[in-house]
């Protein structure tokens, strides 16, 4: 395969150097910010030796490659267009002046939450393990060594106020440590447990309002809100605070006025946000049913395709941290609705005997039966439309199934496969069921519908 050929290729296809405002790549795609959109031929581009798909998402041109050429495109690509190479971030950073308000919400959510997922699953799985040595009697719920392993799975989700203050202060502008001592204050042990109320509520006399001393571990919308309010504060006093006396006086009255605020306004108002949210959908799910999955189901690819699905992480976050509900379910839908596409782009391998569609199709598939859909939406079904149709119709019956049986997770970010890792014990089989039909009539679907797997439009 020759690079440079494909990178001189390339560029008159995106409108010539001109038009490049940012170039990066990720792991299989080539990650570009275009100044005009319209002057991009995507049906050329993927046309091209070694290209897998093209699609745009969150204001960027995303050009798939597939891992280890990626790199060399992009090494390839920048030397010929002249141009400097481009952080992800910066590419990002670029892309996002390009994003609808509802697109930049969901790219902020993200950014907070994607760097904390892997604690939040990390204590998913081993309450997932609790499940069941629980339920199947491993282990005597009094030893050692399920009060040690119940003692890890809570801790990030008690803690979750200071690690969302942390990365939610970065990327509002505010110090993140100063974001993390907030989620401290908002965490402190003088105050109740969260989910330790039920013995009745201690309240404290502030110049006579009654204050309740109720900690808010495993909230989310409190935090977020207060931490956004202390980086307006600590960039407003950064501007009017000498610099001598900056070190000293910024921390000090960002913390005492933020935390004032917190703990006397925003915390009372986000928690009845998160409480009120909750409320909602989990009177949608128990009243509709497997209706509310059923839309749940047929909608999230669409919802994909925009890029405001990043935003969920921040409400599944507080279905489990919210102690009337405890349990993700949400995620099972979206589960269901991921392994769908994936069976829908499954089936244009065995319709097509197009060789370079063919290559897209299997590791586009089976990125999308580990939860990465980008790929089989993008670069396939999107492509020849009627699969990604059969997608949302198999996501809506995988949907509804696993809200008819009550089908819950104990943590976010793992769908699909890797999500079995997460599903709680006594739901699991029910999970399995539900793959299986959301895989498998979409799969039926997309290879019964007719279509012109040829066409490369």
């Amino acid at each position: 395969m020759n690079f440079e050929q494909i990178a001189r290729q390339l560029l008159p296809l995106l409108g010539g150097r001109e038009n490049i405002a940012s170039a990066a790549h990720c792991a299989t795609r080539l990650r570009l910010v275009l100044v005009d959109d319209s002057l991009a031929d995507k049906k050329a581009i993927g046309e091209l030796e070694g290209v897998k798909g093209c699609f745009q998402n969150a204001g960027q041109m995303q050009v798939i490659f597939g891992s280890g050429i990626v790199n060399k495109v992009h090494a390839a690509f920048i030397q010929t267009a002249g141009i400097g190479e481009s952080s992800k971030s910066e590419a990002a950073s670029v892309a996002a002046r390009k994003l609808n308000p509802a697109q930049r919400i969901a790219r902020l959510l993200s950014n907070i939450f994607v760097p904390i997922i892997p604690a939040i699953v990390a204590s998913g799985v081993l309450m997932g393990l609790l499940g069941m040595m629980k339920t199947y009697g491993w282990v005597d719920a009094g030893s050692a060594l399920f009060i040690m392993l119940d003692m890890f799975s809570s801790a990030a989700f008690i803690i979750l106020p200071i690690l969302i203050g942390f990365t939610a202060a970065r990327e509002f502008g505010g110090n993140p440590y100063l974001g993390a001592t907030l989620g401290g204050i908002l965490t402190h042990p003088a105050l109740t447990n969260a989910w330790g109320v039920a013995g009745g509520v201690q309240t404290m006399n502030f110049f006579g309002l009654d204050i309740a001393m109720v900690g808010y571990q495993g909230t989310v919308f409190p935090v977020l809100l207060a931490v956004w309010f202390m980086s307006l504060v600590e960039k407003r006093l950064r501007k009017i605070i000498p610099n001598a006396l900056d070190i000293i006086l910024t921390p000090f009255l960002t913390v005492i006025i933020a935390g004032f605020v917190a703990m006397l306004v925003i915390g009372p108002a986000g928690r009845a946000l998160g409480d009120g949210i909750s409320l909602v959908l989990s009177t949608l799910i128990a009243h509709a049913g497997w209706l509310a999955g059923l839309l749940f189901g047929g909608l999230y690819s669409v919802i994909v395709i925009s890029g405001v699905h990043h935003s969920f992480h921040a409400i599944e976050a507080g279905l489990l941290g919210n102690p009337a509900i405890g349990v993700n379910f949400l995620l099972p839908i979206w589960s269901m609705a991921n392994i769908a596409q994936a069976g829908a782009c499954l089936a244009v391998w065995f319709k097509t005997r197009d060789v370079k569609i063919r290559s897209i199709v299997l590791p586009s598939a089976l990125s999308g039966l580990l939860g990465i859909t980008e790929a089989a939406i993008f670069g396939v079904n999107l492509r020849f439309m009627k699969p990604f149709i059969a997608g949302i119709v198999g996501g809506a019956v995988g949907g509804a199934f696993v809200v008819l049986m009550h089908v819950g997770m104990t943590a976010v970010g793992l769908t699909a496969l890797p999500g079995m890792a997460i599903v709680q014990a006594s739901s699991l089989v029910s999970y399995i069921i539900g793959m299986a039909l959301a895989f498998g009539t979409a799969f039926i679907l997309s290879l019964l519908l007719k279509y012109n797997v040829e066409d490369k439009a």
